[in-house]
Order: structure tokens, then sequence, then C-alpha cells
């Protein structure tokens, strides 16, 4: 492997075209070589971008020809991760792939092993950690000026659920063949890695309750849950049917608070407070100005060897919580467990 990165991406919809791929085109350091899209106009779309490169109707066909490679980035629909990524990594192929990793927590587990298998790094694009009021928040704990975290808020506001490109299928992400759930499956893992970060460790039980408003669909719309911790809570509350897009978060400390909203930040001390903004972007749906942060943490993994990272645990992780809040709220809004451990994966 040399030091340009030679990759693919699988899935040449909204975030890959809009996110990923303009991000790679700004870098020095990676080359996209090829596409695959089963639909003809997405080809097309990436044709238009990327001229030089070799495009497929399959991803089957391109994993076939492509002997180059040196990564693959799968952006397609949930439904679809496992089986990419596993053939990829049998092909010694290192692996980026959108969230949620898999829609369950038995195929999260195969990827883990095919990854410890096959000494190729899996990688979740977890990018909401890459935001800079999310580096700011972050960077507060660690100083230790809001003491220990006890309890975080994180409301996610949309006002609709994000829209496929329209050559192919706009409402994928509420079909739950191809996306494995809805708001929960989709913005869930955002949330819960955040408070992992924020409270210093993972949940050991959730209790969630969803609703799906929007009957046309199958897919649950809203999600409120709440997360116990070894030190404290996680209230999360996820929407698609809310007035206004905005996110929402706050931090409550032994000795002070944080609250973020959008890009503007609140920080009391002590009964001081402070305010700023952090441009961070959050009305850009896709993040390509976070990407490149991600991208140097993927190279990174890959060049020091760490194909089971703490990202990849990580992701495993907020599946586990995604699965159980679903069982939670079929059964009554029950507390359940959280047994796996996945640092121990």
């Amino acid at each position: 492997m040399g030091a340009v990165l030679k990759g693919a991406i699988a899935g040449f919809g909204f975030i890959s075209g809009k996110g990923h791929f303009p991000a790679y085109q700004q870098r020095a350091d990676v080359e996209i070589v090829a596409f695959a899209d089963l639909c003809p106009a997405r080809l097309d779309a990436a044709r238009a971008v990327a001229p030089k490169a070799r495009f497929y109707a399959t991803w089957q066909e391109l994993l076939e020809k492509e002997r180059e490679l040196d990564f693959i980035d799968i952006s397609t629909p949930p439904a679809f991760h496992a089986a990419i990524a596993l053939a990829a990594l049998a092909r010694g192929l290192h692996v980026l792939c959108e969230k949620p990793l898999t829609p369950t927590v038995a195929e999260a587990r195969a990827l883990v092993d095919a990854a410890r298998a096959h000494r190729r790094v899996v990688f979740p694009a977890h990018n909401y950690k890459h935001a800079p009021v999310v580096k700011f928040a972050q960077e507060v704990i660690r100083s230790g000026r809001i003491g220990e975290v006890r309890a975080v808020t994180l409301n996610t506001f949309r006002t609709t659920h994000a829209k496929g490109v329209k050559e192919w299928n706009t409402d994928w992400r509420r079909d739950k063949k191809l996306s494995g759930g809805g708001i929960a499956m989709d913005h869930g893992s955002h949330s819960f890695y955040l408070t992992f970060a924020w409270l210093n460790a993972l949940p050991t039980h959730v209790t969630a309750k969803t609703l799906t408003l929007d009957k046309q669909f199958d897919t649950e719309d809203n999600l409120n849950c709440v997360l116990t911790f070894p030190s404290g809570f996680a209230h999360t509350f996820l929407t698609w049917t809310a007035g206004v897009r905005k996110v929402v978060y706050s931090l409550q400390g032994t000795q002070g608070a944080l609250v973020i909203d959008d890009d503007d930040w609140e920080l009391t001390v002590q009964g001081k407070l402070e305010r700023g903004v952090i441009e961070s972007d959050w009305m850009d749906a896709s993040h390509t100005k976070w990407f490149n942060s991600l991208f140097d943490q993927f190279r990174t993994a890959i060049q020091s060897g760490d194909f089971v990272n703490r990202e990849l645990r990580e992701a495993v992780a907020c599946i586990q919580i995604i699965e159980t809040a679903y069982r939670s709220s079929a059964e009554g809004c029950r507390e359940l467990p959280l047994p796996l451990d996945v640092t121990a994966l």
C-alpha cells in the first residue's frame, strides 16, 4: 500500500455524492478509482464528477474486477452493509462504512470477527464527533471545568427523514427492508456514541419508547430513550416530525454545565456564564467539512494495524442499544440490560 490510498465507493447516493466524494477530491492522499451503484442514473452522476474512474452496476462485480484497491467506502442503505463489508474484507480491503454499521448485533459481531481474521480495518462513519462544536465540548470535559459529567441530554430535531436521491428511492429510510429501522437506526448512533465520550463509559441499561406519527411508513419517526451509565444517565430524543431542524445538547457536571444549540454554546462554571459561537455547519446534511477529520482517523487505524478499533467497538455498542431500544418499546417501555461487553470483542 503506497502513500496514496486507492478506494472505491459502493453506493453513490446523497451522502457519498455530496459528502464523502467532494472531501476525497480535496485530499492528496486518496484516489477514488471505482464506483458501484445499481441505479444507472447514479453511475452517470459518478461519471460526471470522476470520468477517469471505473464503473460497475453491482458491488460484486466491482470487487471481482478491481485488483489494486486499498479500501472500500460503503454508502449504501444499511441492509447491504454487512454483505459488502464481509466480501471486501475477504478480498483484503479495509472498510469505511456509513452508520449504522449494520442493522443487527449479529452482523456487527461477524464484521468484528472478520476484521480480526483478515487483519483489515473496519471503521464506521461516526461523523458527529468531528463537528467543531462537539470537539469543543470534549475539550471542556477534558479540562475539568464542569467537573464530572453526570447527565447529558441530546435532542435532534428534524422536519422530515433525510431524503434519498430522486433517481432511486427517495424514501428508503422509511422502508424497514432497506434501512433496518427508522430514526433510531438512522440517527441513534450519533447520539449514543457522543454519550460514551461525554460520560466516559458505556451504558448498562436502556429504556425506550418509539412512535410512528406518519402511518404511511413501516418505521418509527420518533424515539425517546434513557441510557443508564455507571455514574449518571443520558436522555436522547430524536424526531423526524419537528417544526425546525436543530440539535440541542446539554452536559451537566458536578461543577458546571455546557449547553449547545447548533453552533451556539453556553458554558456555566460556578455561577459564571460564558457564551460563544463555533461554526459547525449543522444545516449542511452532507457534513463534508467533518469528513477529513474522520478519514484521518481511518487512515491512522490502517497505518497502525488497529483492525478492531475503538470506533468499531463503539459501533457495535450503538447497534446493541438500538436493538434493545426497539425491544424495550415493544415490551411496554421496560428497562432492559445491555449485556454485551464490547470492550472484550
